[in-house]
């Protein structure tokens, strides 16, 4: 048996160097740095195995007449939103994904985009950059970290942590070190957990991650989660029930002290909305590693990037929140797991 595996994404990609099959199996593996939309389906034409982190894998490609040989398609990240699920399920093709890997990385990528947004990091740096100086000419910028009501910013021990998708349903953005610092480290933070308010459905029966997350039976109804929290940090994977997951009425709902942390997918959080709701006052900042289009290229990309948005608490990030030494570790060993588990028909981090 021979295995055709082609790689679309070196440059996001921790390739092993090897597999290790059974002697029976044989392959050769094709990598790409970096694949256009328009060059997927010729890429992988001839792939028994597929091995994708952000391109599109949709139900064009996945049709038989496009990629007749196609048996496996494994994603090389936590989330599996660029891969049609259904036109997998559809046409019985397994497909794995990498979960748990960047766990730490990720988690204390959160943490830092509540410091910037809580502190208003971005802001107050272009205003100490102004010529002429503002800071300068009235002898403080405190002003500008101050709610709408006056009052100064809250730290750590007055917070109340909110997570949305902490556990099985938020995957392996699952916001351990977050919770652990701010509640311990930082200073006493309140939490309370929730799910969306549409359960995604429920992870395959044949998962089995490399890394146990914890599972919780205290989660608070989400919206209780929005009245209550000044923190929310989002932690789920994109799907249909949670695109625009929070949009015009759940900002409408938050405390006008809230800071909004995006750490799991773009279109999950309306983005013009929550450009609305930050010149509103409805909340006090917003942190993302993440666009509902990525990559971003000024306004035309992104209201996060347009004249509406400017002078306002947002911090952002490139989509990097994973990137760090021991991910780039996990990623590779995982990934060589998965893929020689199911070679040996065995199940592995199974998604469909």
């Amino acid at each position: 048996m021979h295995h055709e595996i082609v790689a679309l994404e070196r440059l996001m990609q921790p390739l092993p160097p090897s597999f290790d099959f059974p002697p029976h199996v044989t392959y050769t593996l094709t990598s790409y740095d970096h694949t256009l939309p328009a060059d997927v389906a010729a890429r992988v034409r001839n792939a028994t195995i597929i091995i994708v982190t952000t391109a599109r894998i949709d139900a064009a490609t996945l049709h038989p007449a496009v990629t007749p040989h196609l048996r496996l398609v494994a994603v090389m990240a936590a989330g599996t939103d660029p891969v049609d699920l259904a036109a997998c399920r559809k046409r019985g093709l397994r497909v794995t994904n990498c979960p748990a890997a960047n766990l730490d990385a990720v988690s204390e990528s959160a943490l830092s985009l509540y410091f910037a947004a809580r502190r208003r990091t971005v802001l107050l740096d272009g205003l100490v950059r102004q010529v002429p100086s503002e800071w300068k000419t009235h002898g403080s910028l405190g002003k500008h970290l101050k709610f709408a009501d006056g009052k100064p910013p809250l730290t750590c021990g007055d917070e109340v942590l909110g997570v949305v998708g902490y556990g099985g349903l938020g995957g392996c953005n699952n916001p351990v070190v977050v919770s652990r610092q701010l509640t311990t480290d930082g200073g006493g933070c309140r939490q309370a957990h929730c799910s969306p308010r549409t359960r995604p459905g429920h992870a395959s029966p044949h998962r089995r991650a490399k890394t146990a997350l914890p599972h919780r039976d205290d989660r608070v109804p989400f919206d209780q989660v929005l009245r209550r929290c000044t923190v929310l940090v989002l932690s789920l994977p994109r799907n249909p029930e949670t695109l625009n997951l929070l949009s015009t009425r759940e900002f409408e709902t938050m405390s006008p002290y809230a800071v909004l942390v995006n750490i799991s997918r773009g279109g999950i959080v309306n983005e013009a909305a929550v450009v609305q709701a930050l010149r509103a006052g409805q909340i006090a900042g917003y942190a993302t590693d993440v666009f509902e289009q990525e990559p971003v290229e000024g306004p035309g990309d992104t209201p996060l990037l347009g004249d509406e948005a400017k002078g306002l608490n947002i911090t952002l990030s490139p989509h990097l929140a994973w990137l760090s030494q021991r991910t780039v570790r996990n990623l590779g060993q995982i990934l060589k797991d998965t893929v020689e588990a199911w070679v040996n028909e065995q199940e592995m981090n199974v998604v469909v």
